[in-house]
């Protein structure tokens, strides 16, 4: 009984994967997203980076800076995890990273460990990447990476850690087996994506992940940036999207919804949206789901 219990959940995990797979390549830009529900984060949230959901809990990365960069300096702070219920109230929290490792980046749930990479806060730095059991909340370190890792993905059917770096413009990948101190000038693959940066990934299933980020452009060099926000499946077999779309929505600060943490999930209808894009005192967590026909 017990390994049938065990063999149902993969399956049923398996397929739940391959309905959200199918349901984020239907989104398209003009696809009709409605806000179920804002909540204030009751609790000092920092600069949010990265989330996922497991149960009825939430679980945040934040980095919180005690002074601010300046030039090439990456500055002082404190790199946190969050864990926070629906209504926004904190239940738990970890600090991560140590000295100028301070800055979390986006963040990954395998079913059993949440991956966390923290860096320096700035490009062509370092990195620490750290496994948390939710339930303890105990954070193991797994690894170090010379360069800034700013997401990571946990590749169960392959046994592999995918990472990006600063603005991800860098793709990395070790096997789970074998890891090891290897150079990441040896590791690293150039993104060809370049209409958004991701800032949160997530491993999605079939070898692919789901990354949420933004870009801002201008009209005129002089005019105000605009801030565009989107989402792309990226195939891990050779790190290409093979679905992007801009999201549309944008917070009452004008910051997109996938300016930092996202999560995306499965309904009977089409789809779930969870975001924090702002910070501070303004951090909500906004609710929206689109049905897709």
């Amino acid at each position: 009984m017990k390994y049938f219990v065990l063999i149902f959940g993969l399956f049923y995990n398996l397929f739940a994967k391959a309905q959200l797979v199918e349901k984020l390549t239907q989104l398209r830009p003009d696809s009709p997203w409605k806000l179920t529900s804002s909540v204030r984060l009751q609790f000092p949230s920092f600069h949010p980076q990265g989330m996922v959901k497991i149960g009825n809990f939430f679980y945040l990365s934040s980095v919180e800076v005690t002074r601010k960069r300046q030039d090439n300096d990456g500055g002082a702070g404190l790199g946190h995890l969050f864990k926070f219920d629906a209504t926004g109230k904190l239940i738990a929290s970890i600090t991560l990273g140590e000295g100028l490792i301070y800055h979390p980046g986006g963040i990954d749930f395998d079913g059993k460990h949440i991956w966390v990479p923290v860096a320096e806060y700035r490009a062509d730095s370092r990195a620490v990447i750290y496994k948390v059991d939710p339930d303890t909340m105990k954070a193991i370190e797994v690894m170090r990476v010379d360069d800034h890792l700013g997401g990571i993905v946990h590749d169960t059917e392959a046994h592999t850690l995918n990472a990006v770096s600063w603005g991800s413009r860098r793709f990395y990948q070790w096997e789970m087996s074998s890891i090891t101190a290897v150079s990441p000038k040896q590791l690293r693959v150039d993104n060809p994506a370049f209409y958004v940066d991701y800032q949160d990934c997530h491993y999605i299933g079939q070898r692919k992940m789901l990354c949420g980020g933004l870009k801002k452009y201008k009209t005129a060099p002089d005019a105000v940036a605009f801030a565009l926000g989107g989402l792309e499946v990226v195939d891990l077999k050779d790190n290409r999207p093979v679905h992007q779309v801009p999201l549309l929505l944008w917070s009452p600060t004008g910051a997109p919804m996938t300016n930092n943490p996202f999560w995306m999930e499965s309904t009977a209808t089409g789809l779930r949206g969870y975001f924090v894009p702002d910070d501070d005192a303004a951090s909500t967590l906004f609710v929206y789901e689109t049905d897709l026909k």
